[in-house]
């Protein structure tokens, strides 16, 4: 189990990481292509976009270093949370493929959350 919460971790938080990045400092760029993003103002996207980068450092760094564990559980929740927000944006415009990765990431989270709350705690 811990094998398969590290694995997902690791992939989530490529995830993630990317799209804080893109939030943060491609906004710009990619704002055009993507109808969602007129959701919320610019602001509300860079700062979404430093929580999730954030956010993957608290899926990472606590269990590499075996420091400050509930802070792996703590970033998951909200990212979880966050995606099910990004959920409901997605619906609002319509963009299937994005309320479906949106949705597979917010229950990947909640697993991940679970997972190392009492299902393989770091030690």
């Amino acid at each position: 189990m811990n094998i398969l919460l590290w694995v997902l971790q690791i992939l989530t938080a490529l995830m993630y990481g990317a799209s804080g990045v893109m939030k943060v400092f491609m906004f710009d760029k990619i704002s055009h292509d993507v109808p969602s993003f007129g959701a919320l103002p610019r602001q509300a996207w860079t700062t979404l976009g430093i929580v999730e980068l954030v956010c993957v450092i608290g899926l990472i760094v606590p269990g590499a270093f075996h420091w400050q564990p509930q802070l792996t559980i703590l970033a998951a929740a909200v990212l979880a949370v966050e995606s099910l927000v990004f959920v409901g944006v997605h619906v609002r415009y319509h963009e299937t493929s994005s309320i479906i990765m949106s949705a597979v990431l917010g229950l990947f989270m909640v697993f991940i959350a679970y997972g190392r709350l009492a299902l393989s705690p770091f030690a």
